[in-house]
């Protein structure tokens, strides 16, 4: 194993983060808040740890074998969230550790879930490196870095496949670096849009940026207490679906939207799909809404459409607390949570490719029985699909849903309460945010025990390294020769 590599990429990828942390020393500076001092400190300790560890790793062999790729791509995120816990501790926003991590791993990993009671309180810079921390962990620290780092060598495509959400990765250039700048571009032309919109519809230029960034990662950290509650106003809101939407959708559609090529976009089958779950939970909903509540039409519309866009995108925002809707429209929401947007999206959960083709291949088994001798392959996009790609479907739905059980089993011993037990495990494995229960869209989890934050700490990792990555370092084959 080249361990070395290893750790000259890890260096330079810390100090890529201590870059990130001068971006919200310059907030704090420009609103002269006492934080800026902490990310002084906390840029100056990842430049220098990084910088010291590239230059001790001068020289390493720069090729990137799978088994280097998947211990980069899990180790990344960890690293990231540990020196991304700094500016908390050291100001004093968050001096617990556990807490720190907790909220900073489930920024890098767009999960969304909190542990502040008082968003508000905290200075400028703190809230927007809560804010960039998911806008990073959105597109991926690895398909950043393959972006502007050399460092790679010929063992990028290695790390793209291990970190790029999916079971099927894109490649919008035949060039692995080129897909990643390109990805990149799209992202933060869609940021700096929304950005625009949001100012213009009457946010503050902070909370727009702010909010752009979260919106586009599907992470769903907001700069007030209340998330998208706070702003009243309809535009805001129908902009913010808009992006979320966009979030959601594979950004390579995206790229193929931004070339004119529509009747491409159009005739994808994930993205028909993706529309039409989209479509569907939201009158269902709405017709909820207006049966069961004193909500206008436009309102009920409103809200049913931006919960199911947010959660089904996993990005977690909220305009109303959808546990007060009657249980029918709240188990409609939960159903949700096991959803995620299209595969190469910022969404997290299951992804929209592999519940269609398992609906696809059950479909196909019950017309095999039937008909023994025909061969009948699973067809996706006009294409006959792999018989790999489909055992990896079924494995993956396998796995997730034990995983689901067994840690909802265990979080009770934490969590005795079921619902809220069900919600924590859901919401940390989907990388979504707001659970249910006590740990729902109007609630936190700051009540939850440290054991059970680092639990939960552990399933967002999971969830958004999609489990093989993370699992695969558990198999003693894995570290054979």
């Amino acid at each position: 194993m080249n361990l070395k590599i290893i750790i000259r990429v890890l260096g330079f990828l810390i100090f890529v983060e201590g870059v990130a942390m001068l971006l919200a020393l310059a907030v704090s500076l420009i609103y002269g808040e006492y934080d800026s001092t902490a990310f002084l400190i906390s840029s100056g300790i990842c430049l220098v740890t990084g910088g010291i560890i590239a230059w001790l790793t001068n020289g390493a062999n720069k090729d990137i074998g799978k088994r280097e790729g998947f211990i980069i791509v899990a180790l990344v995120w960890v690293v990231f969230s540990f020196f991304g816990s700094l500016p908390y501790i050291i100001s004093g926003s968050i001096p617990n550790f556990t807490n720190a991590f907790f909220e900073t791993i489930s920024g890098f990993t767009t999960t969304g879930s909190s542990i502040l009671s008082d968003i508000e309180a905290l200075p400028h810079g703190v809230l927007f490196w809560r804010s960039i921390s998911q806008w990073l962990g959105g597109m991926g620290i690895i398909v950043l870095s393959l972006a502007i780092l050399p460092v790679f060598g010929i063992g990028g495509m290695q790390l793209y496949v291990a970190e790029v959400p999916g079971p099927t990765p894109d490649k919008i250039s035949p060039r692995i670096r080129q897909t990643a700048k390109t990805l990149w571009i799209i992202y933060l032309g869609f940021t700096a849009t929304e950005t625009l919109l949001l100012w213009i519809g009457g946010m503050s230029f902070y909370d727009a940026v702010c909010h752009s960034f979260t919106t586009m990662a599907t992470g769903g950290f907001s700069t007030k207490q209340a998330s998208i509650a706070f702003w009243s106003s309809p535009f805001i809101q129908y902009v913010i679906i808009i992006f979320m939407f966009l979030a959601g959708t594979n950004f390579t559609l995206s790229y193929l939207a931004l070339k004119g090529k529509f009747k491409s976009v159009f005739k994808d089958e994930e993205f028909k799909y993706y529309g039409i779950f989209i479509l569907g939970f939201t009158a269902l909903i709405f017709g909820g809404l207006l049966l069961t509540s004193q909500l206008g039409v436009e309102q009920a519309f409103r809200d049913a459409l931006f919960q199911v866009v947010s959660i089904i995108t996993t990005t977690g925002f909220a305009t109303t607390d959808y546990l007060l809707w009657t249980p029918f429209l709240t188990i409609l929401i939960f159903t949700l949570f096991f959803f995620g947007g299209s595969a190469g999206s910022t969404g997290g959960s299951i992804k929209i490719m592999r519940i269609v083709l398992l609906l696809k291949n059950s479909y196909y088994e019950l017309r095999r029985m039937i008909h023994p001798h025909a061969v009948i392959p699973v067809r996706f996009n006009k294409h006959s699909v792999d018989a790999k790609i489909i055992t990896n479907v079924l494995a993956f739905f396998m796995l997730y849903f034990i995983i689901f059980g067994l840690s909802t089993i265990l979080f009770t011993l934490i969590e005795p309460d079921m619902e809220s037990a069900m919600g924590a495990v859901a919401t940390s494995l989907g990388n979504i945010g707001p659970g249910l229960g006590n740990v729902g869209p109007a609630e936190n989890f700051l009540h939850v025990s440290p054991v059970g934050k680092w639990f939960l700490s552990f399933l967002m990792l999971l969830g958004r390294l999609e489990l093989f990555t993370i699992l695969v370092l558990f198999s003693p084959a894995f570290w054979k020769q």
